[in-house]
């Protein structure tokens, strides 16, 4: 098997795929990416992307934000990296990294008349966490920037030092990972991935406008709750509800669905996984294998 780079409209080898050090993108993280998974199934002998189209509606928000534009649109986005995949001849699960950045070599914060390039680069990759077991989460001493700073709602390369200063520091103090609370004081998200708590048979999650990445996992998961016929509600949600939750769980392309196990040393239920986030991770596994046919038109194809 042979990696490939798909860089600025060609197919590279990816011991050969370079930027220059002066590029915009690396001294300033003027770039904008997305992450996606897309999962192999032996009994189909199929690769399958789950919600590239979503992914890469995204990616174009994202780039509106930061005032960066794309040749391509959202088909050819999706073309590209099916084409990709099938250079890599990948048998297994795989990570899809496509970033959109400014590569001109301005000394200058600017985002005015520069450059964008794009590129994506794949990966086999497994499970981020356990599914079976448990995470343990504090509540990180750092705020998650606010939409007025720099907005989570695009997903934004530079942003990201925020979410590494989140995630090493709880690592560092012996937890999985954190969540993160807004200026205000309340829930937002994780450090990169979505959360879920469970209260009395509900579904409860932070609004779209609680400065989160509005994730297409989480939204997966809201559609999936309806399929279960359990209530959603998306609303403000304070820290201690955390420790009061009858389950708590995260999400997102990475964590796929996580469940919880304790946050600041609080067990969250009786510490095993409860009984809604295990309906919701089982479904989950089987709708991005491309085992459920209602939802089959989520799951794109790599292999004609």
């Amino acid at each position: 098997m042979s990696e490939y780079i798909f860089l600025d409209g060609e197919y590279v080898k990816a011991s050969e795929a370079v930027i220059p050090v002066r590029t915009h993108g690396f001294l300033y993280g003027t770039s904008v990416f997305e992450g996606i998974r897309a999962y192999y199934n032996k009994n189909d002998s199929q690769l399958y992307i789950f919600r590239p189209k979503e992914h890469y509606e995204r990616l174009l928000a994202s780039a509106k934000v930061m005032w960066m534009k794309s040749k391509y649109s959202i088909e050819e986005y999706i073309q590209i990296t099916k084409e990709l995949l099938k250079k890599c001849e990948y048998k297994t699960d795989v990570y899809i990294r496509p970033t959109l950045y400014n590569s001109s070599a301005n000394i200058s914060p600017t985002l005015c008349d520069v450059k964008e390039s794009f590129l994506i680069f794949t990966t086999p990759f497994g499970d981020y966490y356990e599914p079976q077991r448990g995470l343990r989460l504090c509540v990180s001493s750092w705020r998650r920037t606010s939409d007025n700073a720099i907005p989570p709602r695009a997903k934004i390369g530079g942003a990201y030092a925020n979410a590494s200063l989140i995630n090493t520091d709880a690592h560092h103090a012996g937890f999985d990972d954190a969540v993160v609370l807004s200026e205000s004081g309340q829930v937002t998200e994780g450090s990169a991935m979505n959360i879920f708590l469970v209260t009395n048979g509900k579904l409860v999650t932070t609004n779209t406008t609680d400065d989160i990445l509005v994730g297409v996992t989480r939204n997966t998961v809201i559609e999936l709750a309806k399929e279960l016929n359990i209530p959603v509600e998306e609303r403000a949600v304070d820290r201690t509800e955390l420790y009061t939750a009858d389950e708590v769980f995260c999400c997102g392309t990475g964590a796929q669905i996580a469940h919880v196990e304790s946050i600041d040393h609080r067990v969250v239920g009786d510490g095993n996984k409860g009984e809604i986030t295990n309906k919701i991770q089982t479904l989950y596994f089987d709708v991005v294998k491309g085992n459920i046919p209602k939802y089959k038109d989520w799951c794109v194809t790599v292999y004609d």
